[in-house]
């Protein structure tokens, strides 16, 4: 699933206050939500920064450039983008897109004989041969769930007679009460959303129709007369988005986007869009499926992820990515839902095949039944000397006890040494840095990087928005290493993940910082160093003074 927090910073709050102020009206739960959003406001640019000249722990892009890497000579990197899709037309990322130099586009033959036809920026697996494609999917829960249920709905164990019926029988249970959970949360979540909308909604309405306005401006809030319990309500949370920049309109536009989300497709065991790529999904060794749609439908996530790693730098427009010597492969296999085990490696394996040499992986699940495969394409990159960076999830969860898939240990135990975990940071200092929602552990993560409030290139029209998550601290650090890689072509992987590791600025290690699992628990304090490897930030200056001092630097 993409790692992904798009909606309004007060919705994530939401969830936080809500359940931590139980006494507390839900109105006025949701008011201190948007009054503390309201008072702060993320710096532009601000995960290129730096903490010494700028205040804000950024990884330092800026003053690598100026003061460690100027006028030194780099090799082009190609970084492999599997997500949602990219779009390869922005005005940012279009200049910086890789193009297949043995492809013809549009004649429809395969040219470059790679079995995969007019791979300009690179391919679908979610689409067919006559162009439609995937946009959504249920999660790996419900197909899971629906294939166990299937099997053992209405048996008890003693109906079972193998072992191994009895074992998978066990693990049909805790599926099914993982699933019922997941539905009966999806449902409340839902529910509470549309009472936010409506309230607010219905509130604009009426002061639309009493002023005779389009727009609702926060002085007509403020002088609006709300005499109805759920008018009140909303009234009170409209104000405070509007007084925090957001006008009252887009609030409501924005609740309805998510809304749209929530329309139970993920966990429907009846919905299914498989038939639309036309291969036998059984065949989990079937590589020549698909189209060449990178973009597809549904590109927000994978444009946004791109747009941090490489969008292009110094043009004056938008926003600047990391990496200054970068092409941007699109490889799509992470639909609106749980990415299927057989895209993911097939997308691995058309990624290092075609020459990246990073792949980002801003994606993750619950449960992987395809997991050996996936294995089988992270030691195949291993063996071609790719790093695979991923996103450590939104969960809030301690993933050295809950796995997060794609995972660095493999099914014999071993861990994958081209395979780095990320957790996200927000802007925010002190015990407030690390992000909420982003998962943590101690042997799993290995260093952490900014993911809140990361302004990006998002698809159609040239656009740019804010988002966060796990999603966007994961292309931080692929923009890192692929600076790295483009002025040290000669470090593998193994060698990145060191550096990235090592030089990773610790000036937090020792600190006390909110536990992500305090957005259920109340605030409980933590060391920093507790939620990682290394208790580190990664930092673009300290990593490349450490890689000259192992390579020589051309210039």
């Amino acid at each position: 699933m993409l790692i992904l927090i798009i909606l309004p910073s007060f919705i994530k709050a939401v969830k936080t206050i809500t359940s931590i102020m139980k006494k507390i009206t839900l109105a006025a739960a949701l008011c201190f939500a948007l009054m503390s959003q309201a008072q702060t406001k993320r710096p532009d640019n601000w995960f290129n920064l730096d903490a010494t000249k700028d205040g804000v722990n950024g990884v330092s892009t800026e003053r690598t450039y100026e003061e460690l890497l100027k006028g030194k000579k780099s090799t082009t990197v190609v970084v492999a983008v599997l997500d949602s899709g990219v779009d390869y037309t922005h005005e940012d990322l279009k200049d910086v897109m890789w193009t297949n130099p043995g492809e013809i586009a549009g004649n429809g033959i395969d040219d470059d004989k790679n079995g995969y036809i007019d791979d300009i920026h690179g391919w679908s697996f979610l689409g067919n041969k006559d162009g439609r494609n995937v946009e959504k999917d249920n999660l790996e829960l419900t197909r899971v769930y629906k294939d166990l249920h299937a099997k053992y709905n209405g048996k008890t164990e003693a109906d079972l007679k193998t072992k191994e019926e009895k074992k998978e029988f066990k693990f049909y249970q805790v599926v099914k009460a993982d699933y019922d959970k997941e539905v009966a949360q999806a449902e409340a979540t839902a529910n509470q959303y549309k009472f936010i909308r409506d309230a607010v909604a219905g509130v604009l309405d009426k002061i639309k129709k009493e002023k005779g306005v389009e727009k609702v401006t926060l002085d007509d809030l403020k002088a609006f007369d709300a005499k109805e319990q759920k008018d009140k309500q909303g009234k009170m949370i409209a104000m405070a988005q509007a007084a925090s920049g957001m006008e009252p309109d887009e609030l409501v536009e924005q609740l309805d986007e998510a809304l749209k989300g929530m329309d139970g497709s993920r966990l429907d065991v009846n919905f299914d869009t498989r038939s639309i790529v036309g291969d036998n999904y059984n065949d989990i060794n079937e590589k020549y499926y698909g189209n060449a749609d990178c973009k597809g439908p549904g590109a927000f996530h994978g444009t946004h992820v791109a747009g941090i790693i490489a969008a292009k730098r110094k043009n004056g427009i938008g926003m600047d990515g990391v990496a200054d010597n970068v092409r941007i492969m699109s490889v799509r296999c992470v639909p609106d839902g749980d990415e299927r085990d057989k895209d993911v490696a097939n997308a691995i394996r058309y990624a290092v095949d075609n020459g990246a040499q990073i792949i980002n992986m801003s994606f993750g699940k619950k449960y992987s039944p395809g997991k050996k495969a996936v294995d089988d394409a992270v030691k195949y990159a291993e063996s071609k000397g790719v790093l695979l960076i991923h996103a450590a999830g939104n969960a809030s969860e301690n993933i050295d006890e809950i796995v997060h898939y794609p995972c660095k240990k493999m099914e014999n135990g071993k861990t994958a040494p081209n395979f780095i975990d990320i957790g996200a940071l927000s802007w925010k200092k002190d015990d407030a840095i690390v992000a909420p929602f982003s998962n943590y552990g101690k042997k799993t993560v290995d260093i952490f990087s900014p993911g809140v409030d990361i302004y990006s290139t998002v698809p159609d029209l040239n656009q740019y928005k804010d988002a966060s998550g796990t999603s966007m601290a994961a292309p931080v650090v692929a923009g890192v290493a692929a600076v790295l890689k483009s002025y040290f072509p000669e470090l593998t992987p193994k060698q990145l993940i060191k550096i990235l590791t090592k030089s990773s600025v610790k000036t937090y290690k020792n600190a006390k910082v909110i536990k992500p699992e305090a957005s259920r628990k109340g605030d409980e304090l933590v060391k920093f160093s507790e939620l990682s490897k290394t208790g580190g930030i990664v930092n673009l200056y300290e990593a490349v003074k450490m890689a000259q001092g192992m390579v020589k630097v051309k210039g």
